[in-house]
């Protein structure tokens, strides 16, 4: 007997570390100190010392049921993406800049062509927020996953002087919300998504017109990724008062966390298109409208308070990083929270 035929495959292990060197160094920056398939990562802040306060910010999640998808589909090269966005979105939220990134796979088998697929997701959405993939963990767990599946968590670091934090407490009365559309439903929601679609081959594979492309196309669209639109932003001298990521619990929990107490958060449903993959979603499930705001992004990924004197600024920015905004709201006096109107 050996670890082998326990179900654990060290050679495996190797193979998948060798595959997947050459995305990982797509995502170097000249502080990694470290390479990769040593015991840690180690990054130098020594960029950052004229930093008045230098303060870390950190995010760590993962990619939920929506691997559930990737596992039908047999598309293991984008959920990366979603793996990265869902932390560094929550930095850039803080007003941070993604230093490094570290990625979590466990599976039932590893299968190293597979685990090289997944980790150039993740390098890729690396790239896009300018992180290094500095280290991470393929952790093969016969018994307890099965053989063709897998789960994917990461963490990241970034960095911001402590004066630029994003904090919302200078939100007042009369502040515009701008929001930054989304890509589809990103990484939250899917355990409801797999309740009103059927997970067959054949229905994922059906192309919808409205959507201009196959439900699971639409589906596993990876999760927009925002730290380019939020530095553009800040280096066009803007200060956001207040960034919401809308993520798990849509907008009636996301808006609120960037307030103080004594506003309220005002968003007009009409002032931009919800995407047709939310509208089928509700229609399919039956789902009631507030439900569905209080569940997805519903075609925002991102929402900024900023004062109206930077409004056009703010938009032009974003627009300049590639990406597509929409004035949607403002800030009232009132309870703290947040109104759909």
């Amino acid at each position: 007997m050996d670890y082998k035929n326990a179900g654990v495959d060290i050679e495996a292990g190797y193979k998948s570390v060798e595959l997947m060197k050459e995305h990982i160094k797509k995502t170097m920056r000249p502080e990694v100190l470290t390479n990769i398939g040593g015991f840690s990562g180690a990054f130098s802040m020594e960029k950052f010392k004229n930093m008045e306060k230098p303060t870390l910010v950190s995010g760590t999640d993962g990619v939920g049921t929506k691997l559930k998808l990737a596992f039908i589909m047999d598309k293991h090269d984008t959920v990366g993406i979603d793996c990265v966005a869902m932390c560094v979105n929550d930095i850039a939220c803080a007003g941070g800049e993604p230093l490094f990134f570290l990625d979590y796979i466990a599976c039932g088998k590893n299968i190293p062509e597979k685990i090289a697929t997944i980790v150039s997701g993740v390098a890729q959405g690396c790239v896009q927020s300018d992180a290094a993939l500095i280290g991470g963990e393929t952790a093969e767990m016969p018994g307890f996953y099965p053989e063709d599946e897998y789960d994917l968590a990461g963490f990241a670091v970034g960095i911001v002087d402590e004066k630029d934090l994003i904090t919302g407490a200078t939100i007042k009365e009369g502040d515009v919300l701008i929001g930054i559309a989304s890509s589809g439903v990103h990484s939250n929601g899917f355990s409801l998504v797999r309740k009103v679609f059927k997970m067959e081959k054949e229905v994922l594979n059906t192309y919808h017109e409205e959507l201009g492309k196959t439900l699971g196309e639409a589906l596993l669209m990876p999760t927009k990724i925002y730290v380019k639109a939020l530095r553009n932003v800040r280096e066009a001298g803007v200060v956001v008062k207040g960034c919401s990521h809308i993520t798990g619990g849509g907008f009636y929990e996301n808006v609120p966390r960037m307030l103080p107490e004594g506003v309220r958060a005002v968003i007009q449903k009409d002032s931009y298109e919800v995407p047709a993959l939310f509208r089928m979603l509700a229609k399919e499930g039956n789902i009631e409208e507030k439900m569905m705001y209080n569940t997805y992004n519903m075609g925002i990924g991102m929402v900024l308070a900023v004062d109206p004197a930077d409004a056009d600024k703010t938009r032009a920015a974003i627009e300049a990083a590639g990406e597509t905004s929409y004035m949607i709201g403002h800030i009232e006096n009132g309870e703290k929270g947040v109104t759909l109107c």
